[in-house]
């Protein structure tokens, strides 16, 4: 069989199969996709295991788990850029495997080494490598640079493609308030952010839509610069669907060390703290408690929790509306991301788990898949980019507080408005 017989071969299987899986899983399944797959091009920073172009970019060219059914995209990897490739670089053997090219520039990828646009999306993930810190300690991915890379081809060519950007836009505020400038004036449909909004939750609810919120809190893990946008994220896609819609947040604080144990040892908003009736509540959801070594079974005493973190960081911020929230960091004493919120009216908190599913198959990144894949397929992105948008700011803002030693920074650059999508998008089955 010839290479082109191969190609042929292998669009009409995955599109066949993927009408068939997409009908039978709820997922878009268009004509025109069952005609010819859309073509995929991958611009990433590095392909190898337990990176997200590992967890994000394989899911179109293997599949993935859905409602019980394994389910085939409409969509081809037709070509990649990957910047670095370090040891286990495994773009190239899946460049083999798939029968993609892998070309020298994002230009010359997104055109398959043509003369013009040649490819229908464009999935961005500029997360891992080598790259260096700023001042404050943020990673300068080139997520930006990247994008700009691809847009001088949308101009140039005259035509442009869906765009999915992985986690936030940019480190620096400017840039990534630029790139949705772009978006909407090249008007190309732009889709970001955390995984944590698509996955299971446990229990499966949501913020009721135009609810009467005052507090919101994420108890979570991992480090600055990395995971707390993905507590960021949770926040706020429970926030966003508060009554009037989202307003944009007017202050940012970030603490560190001792200062986080002042400030909940404090007991309110108003005091300097946060509630602790939503700390309580998160911390009841978890599954990752940690236990004293001679018990188990056990809430711990603020004692205790001093003593499995050894290095906790919280970020408080206020909305322009005026409902508080705060995220902690607390590696040590859990490992997962939980979410509470204070409603008026109702006496006891709302909260949840934001479910991860373990390695290898970590599924949480095909439910954010499904949502690129959406956009891919239908043209039109499930949620607001700016959500992102507001979590990149307020993420940035806080990595400059963190700087200096606790500085409540006034935020009126973060006035970001919009209304979220009424239908709930996280995954059930």
């Amino acid at each position: 069989m010839t290479t082109a017989q191969r190609a042929s071969r292998r669009e009409f299987l995955a599109a066949v199969t993927a009408v068939v899986s997409a009908t039978a899983c709820g997922l878009p399944a268009l004509a025109a996709a069952a005609a010819r797959p859309k073509r995929l091009a991958v611009v990433t920073t590095e392909w190898r295991y337990h990176s997200h172009a590992w967890h994000m970019a394989e899911r179109f060219l293997n599949g993935y788990p859905v409602r019980g059914q394994w389910h085939r995209p409409p969509i081809e990897v037709v070509s990649a850029y990957v910047d670095q490739t370090p040891a286990g670089d495994l773009s190239r053997d899946r460049a083999k495997e798939f029968g993609f090219t892998i070309y020298p520039s994002i230009a010359e990828a997104l055109r398959c080494g043509g003369k013009q646009l040649a490819v229908d999306a464009v999935l961005v993930i500029g997360e891992h490598g080598n790259y260096p810190n700023n001042e404050l300690g943020q990673k300068k991915y080139p997520r930006y640079e990247f994008f700009k890379q691809i847009t001088d081809v949308y101009r140039a060519d005259g035509r442009t493609a869906p765009i999915f950007n992985d986690k936030h836009l940019s480190w620096n505020w400017e840039w990534a308030k630029e790139m949705v400038a772009i978006s909407r004036e090249l008007r190309f449909p732009f889709l970001a952010g955390s995984s944590l909004p698509n996955t299971w939750r446990m229990p499966a609810i949501e913020m009721p839509n135009g609810a009467d919120v005052q507090e919101v809190m994420s108890v979570a893990m991992g480090g600055v610069d990395s995971y707390d946008f993905h507590a960021l994220e949770v926040i706020q896609c429970m926030a966003e669907r508060r009554r009037g819609g989202e307003t944009g947040v007017k202050t940012v604080q970030a603490l560190r060390g001792d200062a986080v144990w002042q400030a909940m040892e404090k007991g309110s908003w108003a005091a300097g703290g946060c509630d602790p009736t939503l700390f309580a509540a998160c911390l009841a959801r978890t599954h990752t408690l940690a236990q004293p070594p001679n018990g188990s079974h056990r809430y711990p005493t603020p004692e205790q929790i001093r003593a499995f973190v050894k290095e906790p960081v919280a970020y408080r911020f206020e909305y322009l509306d005026g409902v508080k929230a705060t995220m902690f960091l607390l590696n040590g004493l859990v490992g997962d991301f939980t979410f509470a919120a204070r409603l008026k009216g109702r006496a006891e908190p709302l909260s949840t788990l934001f479910h991860l599913p373990p390695n290898p198959n970590v599924v949480y990144s095909a439910a954010f898949m499904s949502k690129a894949e959406q956009m891919f397929v239908t043209g039109k992105a499930p949620y607001p980019i700016e959500r992102t948008l507001l979590t990149s700011g307020i993420l940035a803002a806080a990595m400059q507080s963190r700087a200096n030693d606790g500085q409540v920074l006034a935020t009126p650059h973060l006035a970001v408005k919009y209304q979220a999508p009424t239908e709930s998008l996280f995954w059930r089955e």
